[in-house]
């Protein structure tokens, strides 16, 4: 009976620890008790290669571990974690995996993330359609945009599919009229 009461000793935190069952960054809860690499690739705008490279930049940075749970960190480096995601290039990350290079409106290399990656590609959506580009038009008519073959796949609103003339209406009738056309010729 006693044994029902025993919990895991790794999934429950330590009474002296500091430990937060769920973390926010950059709009995004997290819970606590994912690794840090994890939690960031949680985030919008950090993918899993960003994830892993953050990870490493942030564990040489902050001296921490880089397979820390993101619930035992500290509120302060929660928010040098959240201010490395937005200034990346501050902290020695290499712009080829930033997620805006060469921005029309700047020129610059820039890393848009949080609830700005859900801004940026509707502004991108709607310049392509006043521009009335290719990819706008796709947009625009709700079609697949980057290539992808839309006979077979999707298909929205009603039920397409393919009528087999054996059960079309009016088809299975002129067989059999052919047949006894065929019997009244003998």
């Amino acid at each position: 009976m006693a044994k029902d009461n025993i919990q895991n000793p790794k999934s429950v935190p330590k009474e002296s620890d500091d430990f937060r069952g769920i973390v926010h960054i950059l709009g995004t809860d997290v819970k606590g008790n994912v690794k840090l690499s994890n939690a960031l690739r949680q985030v919008k705008g950090v993918g899993y290669n960003l994830s892993k490279t953050f990870a490493n930049v942030i564990s040489k940075e902050m001296k921490i571990e880089k397979d820390v749970q993101i619930g035992r960190l500290s509120e302060e480096q929660v928010e040098k974690i959240e201010e490395m995601i937005k200034n990346p290039s501050k902290y020695g990350i290499p712009s080829y995996l930033f997620n805006r290079r060469k921005d029309l409106e700047t020129g610059r290399d820039t890393h848009v993330a949080g609830p700005d990656v859900a801004f940026a590609t509707r502004s991108d959506v709607e310049r392509h359609k006043t521009l009335y580009t290719w990819r706008g038009y796709r947009h625009a008519y709700g079609q697949k945009v980057r290539g992808q073959g839309t006979r077979t796949s999707g298909r929205k609103g009603l039920t397409m599919g393919v009528i087999k003339s054996k059960t079309a209406p009016g088809a299975a009738a002129k067989p059999a009229e052919s047949k006894q056309q065929a019997q009244a010729k003998k």
